[in-house]
């Protein structure tokens, strides 16, 4: 069997502190959905590596991200409301220094005719921002993305070819939960990539995909995708919905269930007619916040008689026995007997954050 990280990659602070400059602020996150920002100024506060971030919709109909930082004096611009309108510019409540949405200097007060003073060249520090589905992902260090040219969609790879028949950029969020999970960010990665646990850990949600705990969850064939239960077809405790298939399924993703891990922060599960998708935020070797957004399609959350809790409840039990038994292996690397565990035969996809880590922070370790 092959070997994991080592123990100290779940508990140091200064692996932490690498992960979060070389990847964190280095990697495309996903950080939200476009449609929460609808009209010009409305702006949303993301906290990412410890870094506030302000994206906004700018007058021309695109987003912008830029640090939440006046080139003047270092205040935040904006307080820690954490969405809402800025009208037509950012101005710093310090000294009323005055940004275009697009983050350029607009104006400075008594300064205008300074010597040694030039607008352009104290604009707001940006951030990368680009969309893909109706997501939008950030990155923090957008020159050095430039000058490799590393885009969203070289990052994505294939995955928006496996999804291109779901609609994902017309859906809205009907619902949103947020977890706070007492483990590192690379346990709940390792966890989604791999089903040898769904036997033990998710009953329910092995009656409803009975391939979840068979022969240990190997074999499962994600580009097709995995089957229900005879006469189910999507993920709710009864596998079915008063809700309509997504218009242009194939006849698998039709009755098929779908899953994707996009390093570093992002998770997505597709079922018939809804989407579950996860951004994963590491707070600190012990701590992860999740946000799992519901989304469904607009037509359907307009209907008289829409209702999400079917899909939200059952997920929200998958998910709470999946946080559960993250923070119970948190809890036992704890010990001083663990030095690293190791992955059996069909846990095989989860050396991928083994290598990813490794590639990322440029170590030999394993």
């Amino acid at each position: 069997m092959e070997r994991t990280l080592g123990r100290e990659f779940y508990f140091s602070e200064e692996i932490f502190a690498r992960e979060k400059e070389r990847i964190l602020c280095r990697e495309w996150l996903c950080a939200g959905r476009e449609e929460t920002l609808p009209s010009a100024g409305d702006y949303a506060l993301v906290e990412v590596a410890g870094e506030s971030i302000i994206v906004v919709r700018t007058g021309n109909g695109t987003l912008a991200a830029h640090y939440n930082v006046c080139r003047h004096r270092g205040s935040r611009l904006v307080a820690e409301d954490s969405r809402g309108s800025l009208g037509g510019t950012i101005r710093c409540p310090y000294h009323s220094w005055t940004y275009t949405l697009d983050g350029g200097l607009r104006t400075a007060p008594h300064l205008e005719k300074a010597d040694g003073f030039t607008k352009a060249s104290l604009g707001l520090h940006p951030v990368g921002i680009e969309c893909w589905g109706g997501f939008f992902f950030l990155n923090l260090t957008p020159a050095e993305a430039s000058s490799r040219s590393y885009s969203l969609l070289s990052q994505l790879g294939e995955i928006p070819e496996r999804l291109r028949r779901y609609p994902l950029a017309e859906l809205r969020s009907g619902r949103r939960v947020e977890y706070e999970v007492r483990a590192n960010w690379k346990v709940l990665l390792e966890n989604y990539n791999e089903c040898y646990h769904c036997g033990p850990v998710h009953p329910e949600l092995c009656r409803l995909v009975p391939a979840f705990g068979q022969r240990g969850g190997s074999d499962l064939d994600w580009e097709r995708g995995i089957p229900h239960r005879e006469g189910a077809w999507t993920f709710t405790e009864s596998g079915t919905t008063n809700r309509r298939p997504f218009d242009g399924l194939n006849e698998d993703e039709r009755v098929r269930h779908k899953g994707e891990l996009i390093y570093p922060n992002f998770m997505i599960s597709l079922s018939a007619d809804h989407v579950t998708a996860y951004t994963v935020w590491p707070r600190s070797p012990g701590h992860t916040t999740v946000v799992c957004d519901f989304l469904f399609h607009p037509s359907e959350i307009a209907s008289d008689d829409f209702d999400a809790s079917d899909a939200v409840n059952f997920w929200d039990r998958v998910n709470r026995q999946d946080w559960a038994i993250c923070e119970n292996v948190q809890r036992g690397m704890q010990s001083r007997v663990f030095q690293r565990g190791y992955y059996a035969p069909m846990e095989s996809a989860s050396l991928d954050i083994r290598r990813y880590i490794n590639e990322k922070l440029a170590t030999e370790e394993l």
